[in-house]
């Protein structure tokens, strides 16, 4: 009897087990800054379609219920971006074919510790014998919304790593890795050595959640002069403006006055003006100006010159002749006294 009944109960447990539908399995969460998607590997069941439903409870507050995240899901994953990145969940989900369904999988979820930090975007800029490095992100995507993930954990900061090209393996030789901390979204690189090449990574660090971000890709530059100026190149600037400023000064002074003795030649002639010119344009031109008139004749005064040669034997040619000697305006005037002279004797007769 006892045996009857243990076959009978086994051969109930094989049929129902022969209907039920496996259960999914490797459930995992797969999260990269806060994008998180909960994924599985599809059960080996031949008969019928399979389907799946996901659904999450909130761990935190105690007596909530689950809630649906997803149902009649036709692939092995479904996106669960949309709880909030501070919650702590836990995440369950089964396989259905028609009637039948699978028994439920969990699996915790809390995205602030399960999400990877993805690397930051970096530019790297060599000037002046140090490296510029810039940075930014990363950012926690969904749909179309975007925010840089510094905004959801308190402390932040990042970690350059550099070294020379091909002096190492890369990160793998610790002792030849220098690694920087700044909270800026900046850093420069300063005493490296001149016209080499260095490679940097930079990661997110986050102490307080015990996270480190995946690093960037690896860049490499290489480094100009190291802006400090040699001993001699200073010697010979100074000694060549000294020199500058010798010859400078002479050209200048001779230039100048080169140019001061044009002009004055052009505006300031050297020849004396007329001393008669001078008078008469120093006077106004209203003024009247005085000319002293050409003497008259009447006004002149004429002795009589009377000349006797020695060996003359006719005294009265050679007063005719001294008379014709005398001029006509002389001879004239003569006339006219001798006129004078015989009107005033006829008047006395």
């Amino acid at each position: 009897m006892a045996a009857a009944l243990r076959a009978a109960l086994c051969g109930g447990i094989l049929l129902c087990v022969a209907g039920m539908v496996p259960k999914p399995q490797n459930v995992r969460i797969s999260s990269v800054n806060l994008h998180s998607t909960l994924q599985w590997d599809a059960p080996r069941f031949a008969r019928g379609n399979i389907s799946y439903t996901v659904r999450f409870k909130s761990i935190n507050l105690p007596g909530n219920t689950y809630e649906p995240l997803g149902t009649k899901l036709r692939v092995p994953e479904c996106d669960v971006s949309s709880l909030s990145a501070y919650g702590h969940y836990e995440l369950q989900v089964r396989a259905e074919a028609g009637p039948r369904r699978s028994p439920w999988v969990a699996l915790p979820f809390r995205p602030m510790d399960d999400t990877v930090i993805g690397p930051p975007e970096v530019q790297v800029k060599s000037e002046s014998g140090a490296l510029h490095v810039d940075f930014s992100g990363p950012f926690a995507e969904h749909k179309q919304d975007k925010w840089p993930l510094r905004q959801y954990y308190g402390s932040w900061s990042y970690r350059i790593l550099y070294w020379k090209e091909g002096s190492t393996a890369g990160l793998t030789s610790a002792s030849r890795v220098t690694h920087v901390d700044t909270k800026h979204n900046s850093e420069i690189l300063s005493q490296l050595e001149p016209w080499t090449v260095y490679c940097v990574r930079v990661q997110a660090v986050i102490p307080e959640w015990n996270k480190t971000g995946e690093l960037s890709r690896e860049l490499c530059e290489q480094t100009t002069h190291n802006g400090v100026t040699p001993v001699w190149v200073i010697v010979a600037v100074l000694i060549g403006s000294m020199l500058a400023v010798v010859i400078a000064v002479p050209v200048c002074f001779f230039s100048f006055f080169h140019l001061y003795r044009l002009t004055k030649h052009v505006f300031c002639p050297s020849y004396i003006f007329p001393q008669h010119l001078k008078e008469f344009l120093s006077k106004p031109p209203s003024a009247p100006q005085s000319f002293s008139p050409l003497p008259q004749e009447e006004h002149l005064i004429y002795d009589k010159l009377t000349v006797i040669s020695e060996d003359s034997q006719n005294p009265r040619g050679e007063a005719e002749g001294e008379a014709s000697e005398t001029p006509e305006h002389l001879q004239g005037s003569e006339q006219g006294n001798s006129n004078s002279g015989g009107g005033a004797a006829s008047g006395k007769a």
